[in-house]
């Protein structure tokens, strides 16, 4: 085979696999939930813990690590974009879905343009870090800007943002970017 054509050949292969992924993402993300019984698992949760009452908001949790990372908090419905000297870059409060990740460290696995979210409404800018009981967990925020209570009867993971701070994200967040999610 010519050098051209495994070129080629490695490009439809990696188009493939984007693809894929993609259509992975999508099909996880707006799959039903056919469980019968309610999930005790720690890793997700439909209520919510009581907000924690920080006098500096700004500041990062002390559990969240070091160096460049995106840091979720479950309690305080806050997003920070940490640089790698601990510094701030932004911090903004942000609505969760019904289903939270568990506390823990993760990596950036997908990130999406444009795509219909598992509440039926566009959004953009889409960051997947994990999955959680077969739901997608990410950030994203919607076209029309809105960042509605979500549907406590449906399963979703879509943080979302406003459009400003969800391109903040979107700059931000790489794949393989860590993200750190504490209680």
């Amino acid at each position: 085979m010519s050098r051209s054509s495994s070129g080629f050949v490695a490009g439809l292969t990696a188009a493939a696999l984007a693809a894929v992924g993609f259509l992975a993402f999508q099909a996880s993300a707006s799959a039903p939930d056919h469980s019968e019984k309610a999930d005790k698992s720690p890793s997700a949760s439909a209520s919510r813990s009581p907000k924690d009452k920080k006098k500096n908001p700004a500041a990062v949790p002390a559990q969240s690590g070091t160096g460049e990372r995106v840091v979720y908090s479950l309690e305080d419905d806050r997003v920070w974009l940490v640089e790698a000297s601990g510094k701030v870059k932004q911090t903004f409060k942000v609505t969760p879905g019904t289903v939270d990740p568990a506390p823990g460290t993760y990596a950036v696995t997908s990130r999406t343009g444009r795509v219909t979210g598992t509440d039926g409404v566009p959004i953009e800018n889409v960051v997947v870090f994990t999955l959680t009981d077969g739901v997608a967990i990410g950030f994203s925020a919607a076209v029309d800007g809105s960042t509605p209570k979500p549907d406590p009867s449906k399963k979703t993971g879509g943080i979302r943002q406003s459009r400003e701070q969800a391109k903040a994200m979107w700059e931000f967040a790489l794949r393989d970017k860590k993200v750190v999610v504490v209680p």
